[in-house]
């Protein structure tokens, strides 16, 4: 369904209220008052048979009786209504419904009401919020349709949420502090409109610089990853996530028991938000703290913060609550020292946090931090406040103001204590400055706008290129596969798993297959002294957590008797595991390698999901960091990163650091597998040794199974579609290949960008361009495949380096009715057939995809551009929205 008419849910030109009422008691009579007083300037129209008028505006009867179709419709009434008065609006013309009923999940004649009235709502294009909700408000339009008793001031935090309680209770606490906000939505039930279309809405809203989501479930995964990721470039995101374990099932593939039993289900959850961009923020104290940093302050350049206070204990409680966020308080320079120092009383000591003395007047607050600020060796100040009889706190409010004012740093408040303060609190809230409660709020707040910054950062980051030599074999993987299940299995074997790692440069061990004590002696004997022998089982993931293992066994007797134990000991421990033989290894010595695991399994709802951390000899205190495939190298570091194993990958006096690059490339390599593999359910390879040398599967389990019918749209994130590459020839006889763009091309884009010239340039961008930031570069490399496409041709203009010569793009809207394309090529490769070839590809794609049509805007005097269209063929041109501008578009 279309999110075009989300313009009449947020912006319309006039309202009607369905079951208006004058009792105080009901819903209509608290949403027709709200509108009324808001100061909406289009029509308000109620509708109620049992009224002439509700809050002294004339009512109508009934829809019919409407003189207009309303843009918005609040729909009051009975739930069992709901599917008619939607159908009747939708045919009148109305585009928006507000449901505040609920129970719309009672069946009637088989079906629910909230399926009817989505059934009559797709039937007219008409989008539905709720039921179950609390309302939308938008203050800078004077729209409250809504029943919040609460009165909301205009601003620039757009906020989404699920529960009324909680909408309630951030509008109660933001009132007091002027927090303001540009929209508030309540999606109660999300029956149809969800958070996606919302932070689609939003993330583009020029009046909104920041957005708060409040979560309860989710009901499309690959609808919010695209669009939380498109808002978080261009804004602060942030969530509360309600619940432990995110409802609905996506996969179609039921979960590991195994696998997935090593991970909090939250912490998939917390993967999901990260790679979105979006901070996940864990409770009310830290949701108020952020919503007071986001509305109040700019977000910090860097994580260096000065703290000052008129007492040593409460700066160091803001030194502590850093300390526990991983920040430091680092110590001024010697210079910026010295210039304290002439501002303290003599014998004051110099540090941070810095100690003014109890009876600081308010002109040492203002001086200090204006040497802090002037300094720039701090990218905020910390100014804490207790109340004291010895000096004025609302002097000291407002000489921290004017510091602020005439510095222009980043100050962050805390003026701590009763209701003495309140008069200096009111001066900082209505200078703008950020105001917390006490020092741990303000360091937390602090903490959650440096990690705001990190986490955007990391989003628009550009990746180094996979190496050259990691080749895939797709194909032969799934030949292993296809056997393996042709043969009745959802397991591999032995030789069978190798295969599959080898087909991804998965390096393992040598493993034999024996089927009794005997055999496995004479095998050992083949391969030679000392060798590893586990048992083999389909039941049995992790042989080492239940004894299944015997290491350094120098001969053959050896062999056999420890066969014999394994397999008395595991029929004791295991009487329901198969035990199928044995399997051998001749393990090389690797005195200085971890043991490690390596995982990936499919969540029940973001899909599958790559597991990272200490191997079993850690069970049962190790912790496994989780990560959402596609994984590049920076994501595969940082998933590395985040796991407390990553201590004990650095050097240390008696063994050397594990090579870093050959371990995330390895799970850069089990993320590909995964995409490429939608039949693997679960790998679990433990141990994958580590060391200075590189890396060596050891152990491992895969477990396979029919695909869904997502098939390799399971993953939440599409992944880069290799598919979609091939070669084109140019007319010069230059071959060039034809492919989707990639978070790595950024260098190559720049230099692309920068050789177009000033005519080429203007045409592209409708003015010059001499040069793009790193994030509008980011921005156009990083692509969301669900979301936008951008075709590279891409030709070798010096051995092992391509050169872009030209780029087709499109940005299709979420309904993939109308995709927006630009195209443009290198100045100097013109007249090469290039445009044509990239046109076609692009138009290839959209139609794959069932779009429904291409558009895009053309400067009247870009003759070259449209003599192409015009040559092509199947484009019609029409006035553009401003003169000078053509409207091209091609019908699919």
């Amino acid at each position: 369904m279309s999110t075009v008419y989300l313009e009449r849910l947020f912006r319309p030109r006039s309202v009607a209220v369905v079951g208006a009422n004058n009792r105080p008691q009901k819903v209509g009579y608290v949403i027709m008052r709200n509108l009324l007083a808001a100061g909406f300037e289009g029509p308000v129209m109620p509708v109620n048979p049992r009224y002439e008028a509700v809050a002294g505006v004339l009512t109508y009867p009934d829809v019919a009786s409407l003189p207009r179709a309303p843009d918005l419709a609040v729909l009051c009434t009975p739930a069992e209504t709901i599917p008619g008065l939607v159908d009747e609006l939708g045919a009148r013309g109305t585009r928006a419904a507000v449901v505040v009923a609920r129970g719309l999940g009672a069946t009637s004649g088989g079906r629910s009401l909230q399926d009817r009235a989505l059934e009559a709502a797709r039937a007219h294009r008409m989008r539905l919020l709720g039921g179950a909700t609390l309302g939308v408000i938008v203050p800078g339009i004077g729209l409250d349709a809504s029943f919040s008793r609460i009165k909301v001031r205009p601003g620039t935090l757009g906020f989404v949420s699920q529960s009324d309680t909680m909408g309630t209770l951030i509008l109660d606490w933001a009132a007091p502090r002027r927090v303001g906000f540009s929209h508030f939505v309540s999606l109660g039930d999300a029956a149809d409109i969800g958070f996606g279309e919302v932070l689609d809405y939003l993330g583009s809203d020029p009046d909104t610089r920041a957005i708060l989501l409040y979560i309860e479930s989710l009901r499309e995964r690959r609808t919010f990853m695209a669009a939380a990721r498109g808002a978080a470039r261009n804004k602060p995101v942030l969530a509360v996530k309600a619940g432990r374990r995110p409802p609905g099932s996506g996969s179609g593939v039921a979960p590991s028991a195994d696998t997935l039993s090593l991970v909090e289900p939250d912490a998939v959850f917390d993967a999901a938000l990260r790679r979105a961009g979006i901070l996940r923020v864990h409770d009310l104290e830290e949701l108020f703290g952020a919503v007071e940093t986001l509305a109040t302050a700019r977000p910090p350049r860097g994580d260096r913060l000065a703290v000052v206070s008129n007492g040593g204990g409460a700066g160091v409680m803001a030194a502590d609550a850093l300390h526990d966020g991983g920040l430091r308080l680092q110590p001024p320079s010697e210079a910026t020292a010295a210039r304290l120092r002439a501002a303290l009383p003599p014998g004051a000591a110099v540090a941070n946090p810095l100690d003014v003395d109890v009876a600081a007047p308010g002109s040492r607050y203002g001086e200090v931090l204006s040497i802090l600020l002037e300094g720039g060796e701090y990218d905020a100040v910390l100014a804490v406040h207790t109340a004291t009889a010895l000096a004025s706190s609302t002097e000291a409010a407002r000489a921290v103001i004017q510091a602020a004012k005439e510095k222009g740093g980043q100050v962050l408040t805390c003026w701590a204590g009763g209701e003495t303060l309140a008069p200096a609190r009111r001066l900082l809230v209505d200078a703008g400055l950020a105001t917390f409660a006490t020092p741990i709020d303000a360091a937390r707040a602090f903490r959650f706008a440096v990690s705001q910054r990190r986490a955007h950062e990391a989003l628009i980051q550009t990746p180094p290129s996979v190496p050259d030599e990691f080749r895939p074999d797709p194909a032969a993987a799934r030949r292993v596969v296809e056997g393996a299940m042709a043969d009745g299995r959802d397991w591999l074997r032995a030789p069978e798993r190798a295969s599959l790692f080898a087909a991804y440069g998965l390096p393992a061990v040598e493993t034999r297959a024996a089927a009794t004590p005997a055999e496995a002696a004479r095998a050992a004997r083949e391969m030679g002294f000392p060798v590893e022998l586990s048992a083999r089982s389909p039941d049995i993931r992790r042989k080492r957590e239940v004894g299944g293992v015997a290491l350094a066994l120098e001969a053959e007797e050896e062999v056999e008797a420890a066969a014999r134990t394994l397999t008395a000991r595991l029929s004791r421990l295991r009487p329901d595991a198969r035990l199928t033989g044995f399997a051998l290894q001749r393990v090389p010595p690797r005195r200085h390698a971890r043991a490690l695991f390596v995982g990936a399994a499919v969540d029940p709802f973001f899909g599958p999901v790559v597991l990272f951390g200490e191997g079993a000899e850690a069970a049962p205190f190790r912790d496994v960091a989780v990560g959402l495939p596609p994984l590049n190298l920076p994501l595969a570091r940082q998933l590395v990163g985040r796991s407390r194993v990553a201590a004990l990958l650095e050097a240390s006096p008696s063994r050397p650091a594990v090579d870093l690059d050959a371990l995330c490339l390895a799970l850069v390599k089990v993320s590909q597998l995964l995409a490429d593999l939608p039949e693997v359910v679960e790998v679990d390879v433990d141990p994958l040794l580590a060391d200075a040398d590189g890396v060596l599967v050891v152990d491992a389990f895969v477990r396979v199974a029919r695909p869904g019918p997502e098939g390799a749209d399971r993953l939440a994130i599409r992944p880069y579609p290799r598919a979609l590459e091939e070669a084109a020839r140019l007319r010069d006889g230059r071959e060039v290949l034809l492919r989707p763009i990639r978070p790595e091309d950024e260098p190559a884009h720049h230099e692309f960008m920068t050789s177009l010239s000033p005519a080429d340039s203007h045409f592209r961008f409708f003015h010059y361009v001499r040069s793009m930031p790193h994030s509008e570069l980011a921005r156009l490399t990083q692509v969301d495949y669900d979301r936008e496409m951008a075709f590279v041709a891409t030709l070798r203009d010096a051995p092992g380096r391509e050169a872009t010569a030209g780029v087709v793009r499109t940005v299709t809207d979420p309904d993939n009715d109308v995709a927006e394309f630009a195209l443009v090529v290198r100045s100097d490769m013109k007249r090469q057939g290039l445009g044509t070839r990239l046109l076609e590809k692009m138009i290839a794609w959209c139609r794959s995809r069932g779009t429904r049509q291409m558009s895009g805007d053309v400067l009247a005097d870009n003759e070259p551009m449209l003599r192409l269209a015009q040559r092509f063929g199947g484009f019609q041109l029409s006035p553009g929205p401003d003169p000078g501008i053509v409207r091209i578009t091609y019908r699919l």
